[in-house]
């Protein structure tokens, strides 16, 4: 399958029965479409399947997809190894372009938890064939690959506000991306989601 997909067009011919490699996949409830968000995470549980999306060519990736499923592989693992894997693979910056699969996966999880539990696959999967879009296109510029955080460079728990604020101040990349690792780290999300909130508006070359 190497066909570009609107939304519209890949879930209709999904609800059809027009993509066969979605035959014989359990049903999904809402409760088991839920993402723990303790998952989201680079660790050695999920790394396999992340590797799997990767490196798997676009024509096979449907198909070796619903192969672990069927083994047992649950939605939550694939939702949570297709977002490491784009944020892993597809260049963030400009926003939008080829990163916008990344930035729709949250859309596709959504869908999926609003859909009858027979179709819940359905948008993920279309996610899955817009990432290997997406990864073909950042190859074609680069191939970039997001880098290890530089610990050194990390700052104290109770410093990363500050020096995120001074890295996005200055537009300097390096010191508001290891100040926004330490962040991560510090467990409260909502205050750095308030951060982060300041500058989410604000236009890459402004």
């Amino acid at each position: 399958m190497t066909g570009d997909f609107t939304r519209r067009d890949f879930i209709g011919t999904g609800a059809l029965g027009g993509l066969g490699f979605l035959a014989g996949l359990p049903r999904v409830s809402a409760q088991e479409a839920k993402v723990d968000p303790s998952i989201v995470r680079f660790r050695p549980e999920i790394e396999p399947l992340v590797r799997l999306l990767e490196d798997t060519p676009r024509e096979r990736l449907l198909e070796e997809v619903g192969a672990r499923i069927r083994s047992g592989t649950t939605h939550r693992e694939i939702v949570a190894a297709l977002l490491l894997a784009g944020i892993r693979n597809i260049q963030p910056r400009p926003v939008g372009f080829k990163f916008h699969a990344v930035l729709v996966v949250n859309s596709a999880h959504m869908a999926s938890l609003n859909a009858p539990d027979s179709d819940r696959w359905l948008p993920v999967f279309w996610a899955l064939d817009q990432f290997k879009s997406s990864q073909a296109r950042d190859k074609q510029s680069g191939d970039w690959t997001m880098e290890n955080v530089f610990e050194p460079a990390v700052p104290v728990a109770d410093r990363a506000a500050a020096a995120f604020t001074m890295g996005m101040d200055s537009w300097d990349v390096s010191c508001a991306d290891t100040a926004a690792a330490a962040l991560a780290r510090g467990g409260d999300t909502k205050a750095a989601f308030d951060l982060f909130c300041r500058y989410g508006a604000r236009d890459y070359r402004d």
